[in-house]
């Protein structure tokens, strides 16, 4: 073997080093300094669990093409056809976080109506999540993911509907979790952001990116073009000004709201998917998309708003309530409120 084989295999079959080595539920844990911190640790190691088992789900849609990959034959309320690994993660995300008993109630994309768990004294929280987003890429390999909010409970215990209509502000942890080249899942309790690779040797989330922040500014932006015949003037006149700065920016779009927020988070710039002609109030769901996301861009320092509020303000009315959205480096949002304000009547 040639020497620089040899030091790659050799890199890929030593263990981790043992210094600065966390895996998420030792860094979940540390961070549980009362009761309330540890019910919200054993949450989060329930969501974790639930991503390990889409994770594998995904890896094998190839192999297993009659159980996994397809349509399903049902529409979810959004009247989108849900694909079978749609059915399958939300199942798996309401199984998990149901026998966590750390939940008073759930809100689930594919679910019309607000999900109980079983009574619990513990039942602290309210989990809101799209199980599976981007699922139309599965057969083809793009990255997909899934997505979480944590509230806080009124009472603790108590099924309460009205617990699930709270701003995005009162969010208490956030995160999402990409299934892609690697799975990686990203975190927020309100401070930093980390995110954790999971080490399939292991059968663990480790920390690999600890901190996360997001720059200032970028040049990508992440759009789809081609509802542009039907935007506002105020986002066609700012997709064609950054394309002909002295340094124009890029053009990257997926179609995987995980995929091109986790792009931007890293990468900065913007991701928008902005109202338009067809969708007057939008197109991502504010709930369990537009805030998770929103409040894990704004702990990694970035910015998310509607175009001219800020998302995690928004008071929400129903659970399947839709919103505009675009975030990313501050510099660059702001930019296109300020054109928004600018164009639009």
């Amino acid at each position: 073997m040639e020497p620089c084989l040899s030091r790659f295999a050799s890199s890929m079959d030593s263990d981790h080093e043992a210094e600065g080595f966390q895996t998420l539920g030792t860094f979940v844990l540390n961070t549980a300094a009362d009761e309330d911190a540890a019910d919200l640790s054993i949450l989060i190691q329930s969501i974790a669990t639930s991503c390990k088992y889409i994770a594998n789900c995904v890896r094998k849609v190839g192999l297993a093409k009659p159980q996994l990959a397809g349509k399903a034959g049902n529409t979810n309320v959004q009247g989108e056809a849900q694909e079978k690994l749609d059915v399958i993660a939300h199942e798996v995300f309401v199984k998990f976080l149901d026998q966590s008993r750390r939940c008073t109630v759930l809100v689930s994309e594919e679910k019309e109506e607000i999900i109980r768990c079983q009574p619990s004294p513990n039942g602290r929280y309210v989990c809101v999540f799209d199980p599976l987003d981007g699922s139309s890429n599965i057969v083809c390999a793009v990255s997909i993911g899934s997505i979480f909010g944590i509230y806080r409970a009124a009472e603790r215990g108590v099924h309460r509907d009205g617990d699930t209509l709270q701003p995005g502000r009162d969010m208490v942890a956030a995160g999402y979790c990409m299934y892609g080249s690697s799975c990686n899942f990203v975190l927020t309790v309100g401070g930093q952001v980390n995110g954790f690779t999971l080490d399939s040797s292991l059968g663990e989330f480790v920390l690999t990116h600890p901190n996360i922040t997001v720059p200032p500014s970028g040049s990508i932006y992440s759009i789809n073009e081609g509802n542009s015949p039907w935007w506002e003037l105020g986002m066609a006149k700012y997709v064609e000004h950054v394309k002909r700065k002295e340094a124009p920016h890029s053009s990257r779009y997926i179609g995987s709201m995980v995929a091109d927020v986790h792009r931007t988070l890293l990468y900065g710039g913007t991701f928008s998917y902005p109202a338009d002609a067809r969708h007057a109030a939008g197109k991502l769901r504010l709930l369990y998309e537009c805030y998770p996301m929103a409040f894990v861009m704004e702990a990694a320092g970035g910015r998310a708003s509607d175009g001219a509020r800020r998302i995690l303000d928004i008071q929400p009315e129903h659970i399947h309530q839709r919103a505009p959205i675009h975030m990313g480096s501050v510099q660059d949002v702001k930019e296109i409120e300020r054109f928004l304000k600018e164009h639009n009547k």
